[in-house]
């Protein structure tokens, strides 16, 4: 498990009433976590998932919804660590919408969040369309490699932007994977539909933003 996991979970183990001290280390940003996260992260603990939105990639999130009017969107809600950045950066006239295909995950989140203004759905992906266009989309690189690409730009508003994550570093270009060029990743950086940046968050992983022109 990455670092920054055990951090989070340490932060949550923090909070318990018979919690020791704890000191964390190569923390980037202040340890706190917003609420909304707080209780994702307990929830993805408890259902045994340690594969969530790191805190780089979802302080990032937040800074970007901060800036976005209209609906964002998330493929993919899992155990809502995703939208529950989204929803603690976006405004509160902005609209947070996600879509989880697992029935048991999406009805818990759905039940977490019944009182914080994110809409999370018990649909595929595709189900998303009924409420484009949006100008923000979430998606992680595993998701985005199987997912029909065109079929993602096209639920963009003019301007709107797409976020990928769970990119491994690569200095050179075209961009690497294990020692093969990452097609994904070149694909976006090089569509001249949108203007894109691949963003090292940590040291271990980045983060693709692309804006629609």
């Amino acid at each position: 498990m990455a670092a920054n996991y055990w951090q989070a979970f340490q932060i949550l183990d923090a909070g318990s009433p018979n919690a020791a001290p704890v000191k964390l280390d190569k923390v980037s940003a202040p340890p706190e976590l917003p609420e909304l996260v707080v209780r994702a992260l307990r929830m993805s603990l408890e259902r045994g998932y340690v594969q969530a939105s790191r805190s780089e990639t979802g302080r990032l999130l937040a800074t970007l919804a901060a800036t976005r009017t209209g609906t964002i969107a998330e493929c993919g809600t899992g155990c809502g660590v995703g939208a529950a950045w989204l929803r603690s950066g976006a405004p509160k006239t902005t609209r947070v919408i996600t879509a989880e295909l697992d029935p048991e995950l999406a009805h818990g989140v759905m039940k977490m969040f019944a009182e914080d203004d994110i809409d999370v759905m018990h649909a595929d992906w595709s189900s998303l369309a009924e409420h484009a266009p949006f100008s923000l989309i979430f998606i992680d690189a595993a998701s985005a490699r199987t997912w029909p690409r065109e079929e993602i730009v096209d639920l963009l508003d003019q301007g709107g932007m797409i976020v990928l994550d769970d990119f491994t570093p690569s200095p050179s270009w075209p961009p690497l994977d294990q020692g093969r060029v990452d097609i994904l990743r070149q694909d976006w950086l090089s569509d001249d539909r949108f203007t894109s940046v691949d963003v090292m968050v940590a040291e271990d992983t980045s983060v693709i933003i692309a804006v629609k022109r």
